[in-house]
């Protein structure tokens, strides 16, 4: 069973090779758009120092939290509205966020461990909380560094890793969610997940007999759940109408379905 201490350093492994290369970068190059749409890598930073920010909140002040997503007039928006918001000079806003990870760990590590946190439409203990900053800041950095496809630092940091295994875990978990995040019933039969990593190895999750499968590469999987890639573009079996179902609706992360990448050009044609 893994522990929060081993997700929060592992979080921080994954945020500081994500600041190693966005800390090399010049003025101009945190203007440039990412992958995500209205996206510039400020924003892609701003957005994981919100979140870092109002994750903390929940944990140290969990009616506040409350009060202040209540009190949002559109939430279809306020993604976008708050990344827009929290960005500021790249100097600051890097210390910002760095200041940031290090508050939301101590929140984090200071609460019970059954304790449940408020957040978007649901509530979390601090390891699952720790483990969505883990998947977004995966997820957001991959935005990143494929806006620099010839920086050698921006090839190395989308290297896939170990730390994978959080993001690969939250994505078998929320199966449920995101049937019922679009709309949908949860199929009542269970679901397999056989994911092969770069040493060879193979993690598994849910029953060996479970009649839905998902089998493929562990980072094609990560890419699917965090919605980077359209499940045409990515190495994944899927078997059991359930299954197939799913990959099109797949999505780790809380709140209301995310806006889905478009398959490459090459395949939508």
């Amino acid at each position: 069973m893994v522990t929060l201490h081993e997700v929060l350093d592992d979080l921080n492994a994954e945020s500081e090779s994500l600041d190693r290369l966005v800390r090399a970068l010049d003025d101009r190059d945190w203007s440039r758009p990412t992958p995500a749409k209205g996206w510039t890598v400020a924003h892609q930073i701003a957005h994981l120092h919100w979140t870092d920010t109002v994750a903390t909140l929940a944990a140290t002040d969990p009616a506040e939290f409350i009060r202040q997503m209540s009190a949002i007039e559109d939430p279809s928006t306020m993604v976008d509205r708050a990344a827009a918001d929290t960005i500021a000079p790249p100097d600051e806003l890097l210390r910002r966020w760095r200041d940031g990870r290090v508050a939301l760990a101590e929140a984090l590590s200071a609460k019970p461990k059954d304790e449940k946190l408020p957040w978007f439409g649901t509530a979390m203990s601090p390891l699952s909380s720790a483990t969505g900053r883990m998947m977004e800041t995966w997820a957001h950095g991959q935005d990143v560094a494929e806006t620099f496809p010839d920086r050698d630092d921006a090839q190395e940091h989308r290297r896939p890793t170990d730390r994978l295994r959080h993001v690969a875990n939250l994505g078998f978990r929320t199966i449920g969610h995101s049937f019922l995040s679009h709309g949908q019933s949860p199929p009542e039969t269970p679901f397999r997940v056989e994911l092969s990593t770069v040493d060879g190895e193979v993690w598994t999750f849910g029953p060996q007999d479970a009649p839905n499968r998902i089998v493929g590469p562990v980072e094609d999987f990560c890419l699917l759940v965090t919605q980077r890639r359209h499940p045409a573009d990515l190495a994944l079996q899927a078997t059991g109408e359930a299954a197939r179902r799913w990959t099109t609706l797949a999505q780790a992360f809380a709140g209301p379905p995310g806006g889905k990448r478009e398959p490459t050009k090459a395949q939508a044609q």
